[in-house]
């Protein structure tokens, strides 16, 4: 199973967005899922509910902090490369408009949770 399957399977779970992605990858640093549960609780549907950065990314950008973050230079490059990898693929990294395009991308936020979590696979491999 990959970390985007698991991403996924967390958001069917009951898992909001954020901690969704963040549950695939915690324990992987360190962090424990009890924690990561509580970290990741207000970031979802576009932190706090407003509609703003997709949870997927703000709990890609968490995992890219405990896999990178003693290196902060390292990190952004990190997260950098995935927000655009993530909007190339997605149209955006905004929950709203990732919202409103499902009708046209039909993508739901359990895809997108698998977007991510398959895409921090691949840049943390190396």
């Amino acid at each position: 199973m990959t970390k985007g399957d698991l991403a996924k399977q967390n958001f069917g779970n009951g898992c909001n967005c954020a901690q969704a992605v963040l549950l695939a990858f915690c324990e992987d640093y360190g962090m424990d899922r009890q924690t990561a549960m509580m970290v990741a609780a207000s970031f979802g549907s576009g932190m706090g509910g407003l509609r703003e950065t997709c949870g997927t990314v703000t709990g890609a950008n968490m995992v890219i902090g405990l896999a990178k973050g003693k290196n902060r230079a390292r990190a952004n490059a990190v997260f950098r490369e995935f927000a655009a990898r993530f909007r190339e693929k997605n149209g955006s990294l905004v929950c709203r408009e990732l919202l409103a395009a499902r009708v046209k991308t039909r993508l739901t936020c359990a895809d997108l949770c698998k977007d991510a979590g398959d895409l921090l696979e691949e840049l943390l491999a190396d």
